[in-house]
C-alpha cells in the first residue's frame, strides 16, 4: 500500500496530514508513506523528523496586491504553477502511489490536479468551516471529499456528499481527566484560565491578555497560564515587569503540556484554528476565541461561529478587542458557573473524538476500490 500525502503552509495542513498517516501506519506497519509539500515551510521540517520520506515542489501562491512588488510575485507564482505541476506530475509517476490525500495549502493544488490527471485515486481532507481556495479547486474532481465541519458543504460544488469526519485529536488529549491534571499542576479549587496564540504568537491577543491578568492578578482568584509563542515572550515579560504576579500565573513561550493544561482549564481563550477547536470539543472546554484576521478567506471567524453558535464559546473579533472586552467577557463568564456548565456540555456534545477512525474507513474503502 502507497499513500501519498500533499499539504503544507502551515501546522493546520500539517499536522492532520501526519497524524492520518500515523493511524494508517499503526494498522499497516508495511504501508510506504509519501508526502509531498513546500521546500520552505514547515513540513519541510516536520514530515522527514516523523521518518516520512519527503518531496519538495515549490509553489506559491498569488498576492492581490497590485503593486509593482505584488505583480512581480505573480509574475514568478504564475511561473511556479507550470513548473510545480510538471514536478508533481514527474513523481507521482515515479512514486507510483495507490491513493494521494490533500490536507490544503497550495501545494496540495498541483499535487492532486496531477493525480487527477493521471487517474491516480484522490482524497481531500478539508480542516475549516470555511473552505481554501485548493480544496474549492479539487473538489469537484475528487474521488472523496472530507470535511471537519459540515458548514463547510455549502461553499463547495460537489459531485457527490461529502464525508462528514472531524480534525484528527491528539490521543493524549483525550485520555487526560480534569481531576488528575489538576493534582499534575497542584491546583486547588480555584478556576483556571488557559489562555494562547499559537507557536508564532498572536502580538494584540498577547497585550489584551496582559490587561486581563493585571485585572485579576490582585485578587488571586483565578489560575492563569498564558503561552506567548515565540515571538512575544519578552514583550510579554516586559509588560508585566513592574507587576509581582502571584504563584498562581505562568507565562510560557510554548505549552508543552497541553493534555494537562487543557484538561485543567475551566476556560480557554485562543484563536480558533480548526485544530485548536477540535481540541478545545474533544477536552470538552467552554472558550472565548479570537479568530486570527490575517488567515485567508477569514476562515477562523467562521471556525469560530460554529462554536459560538452552538453555545460553546463566546467571540471578539480581533477589530473588537480591547482591554475592556476581555475583562468583561472572562468576569461575567467566570462568575457564571452554570453557563460555563452548560457552554462545557454544548462543547463536548459537538466534538468528534474519532476523526483518525473515520479518516482511516474512507481512505481504506477508497484504497480497496483502486
Amino acid at each position: 500500500m502507497k499513500i501519498l500525502f500533499a499539504g503544507g503552509g502551515t501546522a493546520g495542513h500539517i499536522n492532520p496530514a501526519l497524524a492520518i498517516a500515523d493511524y494508517i501506519k499503526l494498522n499497516h506497519p508495511d504501508a510506504e508513506i509519501y508526502y509531498i509539500g513546500t521546500p520552505d515551510k514547515l513540513e519541510a521540517k516536520l514530515v522527514p523528523e516523523k521518518g516520512y520520506a519527503f518531496y519538495p515542489v515549490k509553489v506559491s501562491g498569488f498576492s492581490r496586491k497590485l503593486n509593482i512588488k505584488g505583480i512581480a510575485h505573480n509574475i514568478n507564482a504564475a511561473k511556479l504553477a507550470v513548473t510545480s505541476n510538471v514536478k508533481a506530475k514527474k513523481l507521482l509517476k515515479e512514486i507510483k502511489p495507490d491513493l494521494v490525500v490533500g490536507t490544503g495549502g497550495y501545494v496540495s493544488g498541483p499535487v492532486l490536479k496531477a493525480a487527477q490527471q493521471l487517474k491516480i485515486k484522490t482524497a481531500i481532507h478539508e480542516q475549516n468551516a470555511f473552505p481554501g481556495v485548493t480544496t474549492k479547486m479539487l473538489a469537484p474532481k475528487a474521488d472523496r471529499v472530507m470535511l471537519a465541519m459540515p458548514e463547510a458543504e455549502k461553499y463547495l460544488k460537489l459531485n457527490k456528499k461529502p464525508i462528514i469526519t472531524g480534525n484528527p485529536i491528539r490521543r493524549e488529549l483525550l485520555t487526560m481527566d480534569k481531576a488528575t491534571a489538576r493534582k499534575i499542576l497542584k491546583l486547588d479549587n480555584r478556576p483556571l484560565i488557559l489562555s494562547f496564540g499559537g507557536s508564532l504568537g498572536a502580538k494584540h491577543l498577547n497585550e489584551s491578555v496582559c490587561e486581563l491578568i493585571k485585572w485579576h492578578n490582585p485578587t488571586e482568584n483565578y489560575y492563569h497560564i498564558h503561552a506567548t509563542g515565540k515571538l512575544g515572550y519578552s514583550d510579554m515579560l516586559k509588560n508585566l515587569e513592574d507587576v509581582k504576579l502571584h504563584s498562581g500565573i505562568e507565562i510560557r513561550e510554548y505549552i508543552t503540556d497541553m493534555d494537562v493544561c487543557m484538561a485543567a482549564a475551566d476556560l480557554v481563550i485562543s484563536r480558533a484554528g480548526a485544530i485548536t477547536l477540535g481540541e478545545i470539543q474533544a477536552c470538552g472546554k467552554a472558550a472565548v476565541l479570537i479568530p486570527s484576521p490575517f488567515v485567508a478567506e477569514n476562515h477562523q471567524y467562521h471556525n469560530g461561529m460554529t462554536l459560538k453558535n452552538a453555545g460553546a464559546a463566546e467571540l471578539i473579533e480581533e477589530k473588537d478587542l480591547t482591554k475592556e472586552k476581555i475583562i468583561n467577557t472572562v468576569k461575567e463568564l467566570l462568575a457564571d458557573k452554570e453557563k460555563i456548565t452548560l457552554m462545557e456540555k454544548a462543547s463536548r456534545e459537538n466534538a468528534i473524538i474519532d476523526a483518525n477512525e473515520r479518516i482511516y474507513a474512507v481512505l481504506m474503502d477508497l484504497y480497496n476500490k483502486s
